[in-house]
């Protein structure tokens, strides 16, 4: 949405924000692909199956599709992979891979604000924050993150379309 604010729909076709949209989400629960409670594995026939194994395989949750060994992994394989799924006469493949990727990091950014951090430098246990101090950063599931940090971005989400909705058409 952003993206399409700043450098304009113009030469986005209907059905390539489409398929963003839809990339963009995927990339927001692609970290989390190691638990079997991922809405993606939902979405499957036999899909809690998958993330139990996949959780065995990538040896737990916030592991290497929390790291920068997963962004790689995943910065690479999505793009081979969009470019033999997608028709490019039809869609903007660039522009669903960054969306796609714009989910992923998100989702990185908003864990690293959490207590638990995020293993970067995976294999190495060594977990990075923000703020570095562990105890300043947000508890999930507790009552900041549900009554302040989603309500504030939730707000913001509702001013930046107030203030660009010109931009979207």
């Amino acid at each position: 949405m952003m993206a399409t604010v700043n450098y304009g729909p113009d030469n986005l076709a209907v059905p390539t924000v489409i398929v963003a949209l839809v990339a963009n989400l995927v990339g927001t629960l692609l970290p989390d692909i190691d638990q079997a409670s991922n809405r993606l594995w939902d979405m499957i026939p036999g899909g809690n199956e998958i993330g139990k194994l996949l959780k065995r395989v990538l040896m737990g949750h916030r592991t290497v599709s929390h790291s920068l060994i997963g962004i790689m992994v995943v910065y690479w394989g999505m793009g081979w992979l969009l470019n033999r799924l997608l028709n490019n006469n039809f869609v903007n493949i660039n522009a669903v891979f960054m969306a796609l990727m714009i989910g992923y990091i998100s989702h990185l950014v908003a864990d690293g604000l959490t207590e638990e951090g995020l293993p970067l430098l995976w294999p190495i246990k060594w977990k990075f924050g923000i703020p570095p101090i562990k105890s300043w950063r947000i508890k999930t599931g507790k009552w900041f993150e549900n009554w302040v940090v989603f309500p504030t971005v939730t707000l913001f989400l509702i001013w930046y379309l107030w203030e660009n909705w010109r931009g979207l058409l």
